[in-house]
């Protein structure tokens, strides 16, 4: 009989902390569901002392779920763990997370703190989050990097104390395969009350080693693995959730280990990871990029149409990609457009699926078929957002090899009309300058790519761009038919996220963890 693993996500709380990947509570709530439905065992909602809005969006996620642990991050102290609970404590499944540094670099230059202060501020955390709840977890942050005897110690100590979950973290992505998994072993055998509790890794992939380092230890005993949706988190990322599930389901033989994940599920929470937070997938992504399943070599190509396993180790299907879609048209109707929505995961009032019906008929008189991201694109623009401070009314551009680029622009600020008209280098330029001059902006353009949602000459373009303005750094997406209109969707969108950064602005602990 295999061994179960469980799939601890922190999508929502080390997954956010990727530059500008804020995400807001209504963003977050629908992640959060969708993770259920993926079949994820625990599910970081967040970091509650980090913002009152972090606390209110974890609380919201707390009171929905019905299967999934819900777990909240606490630094080693009373106040983040009374937030922490207070954040949680509505949940079916509630568990507390603290962490605390154990490495000597850690200890030295951040917390300024002896092993012997540690190690008492560990175990006391872990006994005032334990009077809260049974289930809870406790981090060596930097644990790769920490002397490996007092690590057992401190893991010996905490469980004693009542942790429930022990958990060995590769904060900086130092760990190579082989180390690591001599390290879970040495923790494994040299803390005489591991079997008391479940041993966890969360690795991160500064080295491209997250996915091997996690599954390295696993196979030396570790029970649960913390990961993220399309490896997105700090830096760069944490251990990828569909890279790790399905090296665990194609290669189970070897490995001996199954997951509660039901993989059908994964393509489409990549899907939805990727339309919240903007980040692009990368097309060579291993399992959810879209070239993942892709053939262009004459030779591979002919192999795959014989038999797909000469060249696929996995079916497309297992992890949710068919090439079976209903493909809806301007003939469709509002029940046929339901269907589809529930069949992406969209649970929606009434009044929402009456505004998203409204744009699909828009979209249907330009394009002769609307696929599944098209639909998911109008969403990500008519639901996945909180009240927004500009709107876009109204473009017009004028552009050419003999014409001087000129964007008018009508914007809704706060609910007001107002219109202004610039000038730029190219029509995108004239237009964001215009946006710009209207809103009193001051952000900075770092990033602008735009990609074609679907194939055909009538694709929907998908523009993403990154802006920063004193510190903060905001996402925006936009889609439509019209690139120029794409890109201005996309820089209002980028606008209303700094403006929701603004007004919860992240505190330090934030940008702190694992």
């Amino acid at each position: 009989m295999k061994e179960r693993v469980i799939i601890f996500d922190t999508t929502l709380r080390d997954g956010e902390q990727s530059p500008g990947a804020s995400m807001n509570a209504a963003e977050k709530l629908r992640l959060a569901t969708q993770l259920e439905k993926l079949g994820v065992d625990a599910i970081e909602a967040g970091f509650p002392a980090a913002s009152k809005g972090d606390l209110e969006a974890v609380r919201a996620i707390a009171s929905k779920l019905e299967r999934a642990e819900v777990t909240a991050l606490a630094r080693a102290t009373k106040n983040d763990i009374d937030l922490a609970w207070e954040a949680i404590k509505g949940a079916r499944k509630p568990r507390i997370h603290t962490f605390l540094a154990t490495s000597d670099i850690h200890m030295k230059y951040k917390l300024n703190m002896s092993k012997d202060e540690v190690l008492k501020a560990s175990v006391e955390a872990v006994k005032y989050a334990k009077s809260f709840t049974n289930n809870v977890e406790f981090s060596a942050e930097d644990g790769s990097r920490s002397d490996r005897d007092f690590l057992c110690k401190v893991f010996e100590a905490v469980i004693e104390a009542g942790a429930t979950t022990v958990n060995l973290p590769d904060t900086v992505g130092y760990a190579v395969p082989d180390e690591f998994r001599e390290m879970v072993r040495y923790v494994m055998t040299h803390t005489p009350n591991i079997g008391r509790a479940v041993l966890s890794v969360h690795c991160h992939n500064d080295l491209g080693l997250a996915t091997a380092n996690s599954l390295a230890a696993l196979k030396a005993g570790a029970r649960q693995v913390e990961v993220t949706v399309n490896g997105i988190g700090e830096r760069a990322g944490n251990a990828s959730l569909e890279e790790i599930v399905m090296a665990l389901y194609t290669r189970k033989e070897h490995l001996g280990l199954e997951t509660g994940i039901n993989t059908t599920e994964i393509y489409p929470t990549s899907r939805l990871v990727s339309m919240i937070t903007g980040i692009i997938v990368q097309p060579n992504k291993a399992v959810v990029g879209a070239n993942a399943f892709a053939h262009e070599a004459g030779i591979h190509q002919d192999g795959v149409l014989k038999n797909a396993l000469t060249y696929e180790i996995m079916r497309p299907e297992v992890v949710g990609l068919s090439s079976n879609r209903l493909v809806l048209g301007k003939h469709s109707g509002r029940h046929a457009f339901r269907d589809k929505l529930a069949q992406l995961g969209y649970d929606l009032t009434d009044e929402e699926v009456d505004r998203l019906f409204a744009r699909f008929k828009e979209l249907a008189d330009k394009r002769k078929e609307i696929v599944d991201e098209d639909i998911e694109a109008m969403v990500a623009e008519e639901i996945l957002r909180v009240p927004d401070v500009y709107e876009l009314d109204y473009l017009n551009v004028v552009s050419g090899t003999v014409a001087v680029p000129t964007a008018t622009v009508r914007l809704k600020i706060r609910g007001e009309e107002v219109q202004g008209a610039g000038f730029g280098v190219g029509p995108i330029d004239a237009t964001f300058n215009t946006i710009s001059k209207m809103t009193g902006s001051r952000a900075r353009l770092l990033r602008f790519t735009v990609t074609a949602i679907t194939g055909g000459m009538d694709a929907q373009g998908e523009v993403t761009v990154r802006l920063q303005e004193n510190g903060l750094v905001a996402l925006g997406k936009g889609a439509d038919p019209d690139i120029i209109t794409a890109s201005a969707k996309a820089y209002v969108n980028g606008l209303n996220r700094l403006e929701y950064l603004k007004r919860n602005q992240e505190q330090p602990a934030q940008r702190e963890g694992l």
